[in-house]
């Protein structure tokens, strides 16, 4: 058990905090990024985006950039609404969900830009 990593974390240091499964990964790259979308809409999920500022990011509250996609399912329009919220908000982590009609949740959640704290 000694070679598992221990992530340092703390309220007082926004940088350091981890906040989903992916956050304890390198950053995504467009095309890993691309094939997260690619999984969403296989599944049938409806593509929505929010963004916050790193320090809130523990938050339950991140604001909403537009509406959900509901029923979109060319990527190439998911992904340039990813991008214009990240151009319109730079210093916010953006999050990409999948919502699940049928479960009434998200099926699938993940920081796929990440922003710098204040």
């Amino acid at each position: 058990m000694s070679d598992i990593q221990d992530y340092q974390s703390s309220l007082a240091d926004p940088a350091s905090r981890k906040f989903e499964t992916f956050s304890y990964l390198p950053e995504m790259a467009a095309e890993q990024i691309r094939r997260q979308v690619e999984y969403i809409v296989a599944q049938g999920w409806n593509p929505g985006i929010e963004h916050t500022e790193p320090e809130n990011a523990a938050d339950n509250y991140w604001y909403m950039w537009k509406l959900p996609m509901f029923g979109e399912d060319d990527v190439d329009t998911i992904i340039n609404e990813c991008v214009a919220c990240h151009n319109a908000h730079p210093k916010n982590h953006v999050r990409l969900l999948g919502f699940d009609n049928y479960a009434q949740s998200a099926g699938a959640s993940m920081v796929i830009y990440r922003g710098q704290p204040v």
